[in-house]
């Protein structure tokens, strides 16, 4: 098998030859910069700068020469616009606070304090306010709340909450027709994030693309209205939904089923220990939306439909699939009530885990590497039972993350695939 064919068999529940392995093609299955740069050396691999393709993370581009060192069989599409509303390219060198030579778009516009640290810009504007604050002792960057004052809950307006949300245009298409055929030829499979379903997304609320925000854009007041402003969350939502629909259409008509995953969103549903939501909330609130556009998706094209979300999302799970999600990601079974072998043993046949690998909170960073292989050999043999598993790391690879713990979770892969 090749690596697309790999991952296909693995997606539609069928054993492949060996596991797949993700990293680098969607915004939470990554590998922060330095990370990158560290096993570039490790492996004798050419010494140059790594290109930061999305800047809100520092995630680091990942070169065909240590894809295929690294046994990746995956590869991603994102928007023509990156986090903060500008396109990636015009590289330039960008030096961070940790002391890595990077490259960064040069459309970014970033300034730095007086202190050491940086602030970047919507849209490239500085003379608008700061969207992102990476601090002196920091690795990437935080989003800046900007709403105004107290929210006067009685003068919402929906479309303020649309602002970020548009039809693609002919060049977005052509972008991404473009960068498909390109991906095509790797060989490996296509992990597509096209930017026009995060429409139930609150990783995203602050608008850090958008130079003057209106309507919510406190995480805190998005929380509650959850609760107390639940009909013009409902408005929303719908209005994005149908947005996300027509825009779907449009990228079908260009890409047809050129790609193997769609990725959709990235809201969190669960902290370590329980749920940002009740049961009744999911159903009422978001399942309808994921069913929508879910719905358009499986009857229009063959792609699966991938969803991240962090946390304890146990008693949620079979909601995930009831509301069409083909494949779920981190799976971080550390949360509560996340042990690998309950959840391969009552989801597996139902739902693809992508991700589970190896714990990034304390394993990758703080355990050694023997404690690191263990641990991948043990994800590996649960999750990888009759297909259903992508190997990918409970969310991305992270700063100061020993090279030596990062190349043990590599040759396990390789050790457990017999190789």
């Amino acid at each position: 098998m090749n690596s697309r064919e790999r991952v296909r068999r693995a997606i539609n529940h069928e054993a492949p030859d060996k596991v797949a392995v993700d990293f680098g093609s969607a915004p939470v299955t990554s590998i922060h910069a330095s990370c990158v740069a560290d096993l570039r050396d490790y492996y004798g691999l050419e010494k140059r700068p790594v290109t930061v393709h999305e800047p809100f993370q520092m995630l680091g581009q990942l070169d065909d020469d240590l894809m295929d060192v690294l046994g990746i069989d995956t590869i991603g599409i994102s928007p023509l616009n990156n986090l903060f509303g500008v396109p990636n390219g015009d590289w330039k060198e960008f030096r961070t606070p940790w002391g890595q030579e990077v490259l960064i778009s040069g459309h970014l516009g970033i300034s730095e304090g007086s202190n050491g640290d940086f602030f970047v810009y919507p849209q490239g504007d500085r003379e608008a306010p700061a969207s992102g604050h990476m601090p002196k002792s920091g690795y990437y960057f935080d989003l800046i709340t900007r709403q105004q004052g107290k929210l006067d809950t009685k003068n919402l307006h929906p479309e303020d909450n649309m602002e970020e949300f548009s039809e693609l245009t002919d060049e977005d298409l052509d972008y991404f027709k473009t960068q498909i055929e390109e991906a095509a030829q790797s060989g490996r499979a296509i992990v597509a994030n096209f930017g026009i379903t995060p429409f139930i997304d609150v990783g995203l609320i602050q608008g850090p693309n958008l130079k003057y925000p209106k309507g919510i854009r406190s995480l805190t007041d998005w929380l509650i209205a959850t609760v107390k402003q639940q009909d013009y969350l409902h408005e929303i939502f719908s209005r994005q939904s149908d947005l996300a629909i027509k825009n779907l259409g449009k990228v079908h008509q260009v890409v047809g089923n050129n790609i193997d995953v769609l990725y959709l969103c990235g809201y969190d549903f669960g902290t370590q220990n329980s749920t940002f939501c009740s049961p009744q909330t999911f159903d009422t609130l978001f399942a309808p939306y994921y069913k929508k556009v879910t719905g358009w998706i499986h009857e229009h094209t063959t792609w699966k439909i991938f969803k991240h979300t962090d946390g304890a999302i146990e008693p949620f799970m079979s909601k995930f699939i009831e509301s069409g999600i083909d494949i779920l990601n981190p799976i971080q079974w550390t949360a509560k009530g996340m042990e690998p072998r309950h959840l391969k043993d009552t989801y597996g046949k139902r739902v693809v885990f992508w991700g589970a690998g190896v714990d990034t909170q304390r394993t990758l960073p703080y355990g050694t590497p023997e404690e690191v292989r263990q641990q991948v050999l043990k994800m590996c043999s649960i999750f990888s039972e009759g297909g259903g598993f992508i190997f990918s790391s409970v969310h991305n690879l992270l700063p100061q993350s020993p090279v030596d713990n990062l190349v043990a979770l590599f040759d396990a892969i390789r050790e457990f695939n017999g190789k």
